[in-house]
């Protein structure tokens, strides 16, 4: 492998957990897989959205659901002077009613939602853009730990989450690699501020998901143990 992440990764510098409450199930591993999303989700709601030239883990676009003010922006919510909840809906929300309702069927606080758009990558590509996520800037040390869920929209079951703990000098560990397969329907909940991350994606065309920020507290602790593998 040609490229691995060095000290001065700009991750290596978001802390890796703190005092802020963490939904228990995520503790032993930084990660919990869900059963499959049981309904349908219409192509139009995720395929005829407003996408934005964004580039996180890869060749990708965004399409913003939920932002930091209701506008259509893929930028931190800390640029607007917030930590990552208490997000209003876009105009996209209006084209994706079963996500929207998704989403907000949780019942825990959520921030930034969007539709992810990935092109091809193979595995020594992606792991150019392995990260973690920096989900609570600005978030008071009394309240919840924000964590991330994903909801697969398009099937590839030959690609997948790569996931790496970090190791004792704060990169990833190679020896904690996990792989969370990427079919159609494909659930989990990530502590992507702990976990290292990026999706290989082999495929042929995009990759689409859903992907939202939540506040870690007892709603959301208590959807977590209903939708559990």
């Amino acid at each position: 492998m040609s490229f691995w992440p060095t000290k001065e990764h700009w991750s290596v510098e978001i802390p890796v957990r703190t005092e802020h409450y963490l939904c228990p199930a995520l503790e032993e591993t930084g990660f919990v897989a869900l059963s499959p999303y049981p309904g349908e989700i219409p192509e139009h709601e995720y395929l005829g959205l407003e996408y934005m030239d964004w580039k996180s883990g890869g060749d990708t676009n965004f399409a913003p659901l939920a932002s930091a003010d209701g506008q259509l922006d893929c930028r931190g919510f800390w640029d607007k002077g917030k930590t990552d909840k208490d997000a209003l809906w876009t105009s996209n929300a209006d084209k994706a009613p079963t996500l929207r309702d998704y989403v907000t069927s949780v019942g825990a606080n959520f921030g930034r939602v969007r539709i992810i758009k990935l092109e091809p990558q193979d595995r020594e590509t992606a792991i150019r853009s392995i990260h973690r996520d920096d989900n609570n800037r600005f978030n008071p040390e009394d309240q919840g730990w924000v964590v991330r869920s994903w909801l697969e929209l398009t099937d590839n079951p030959d690609s997948y989450m790569l996931l790496m703990d970090c190791g004792p000098d704060g990169l990833p560990d190679p020896a904690t690699e996990v792989r969370l397969p990427l079919h159609r329907g494909a659930r989990f909940v990530l502590d992507t501020q702990r976990m290292w991350h990026v999706v290989v994606h082999p495929g042929e065309a995009a990759r689409y998901a859903l992907i939202t920020s939540y506040e870690s507290g007892p709603v959301l602790e208590r959807w977590i143990a209903a939708e559990r593998a």
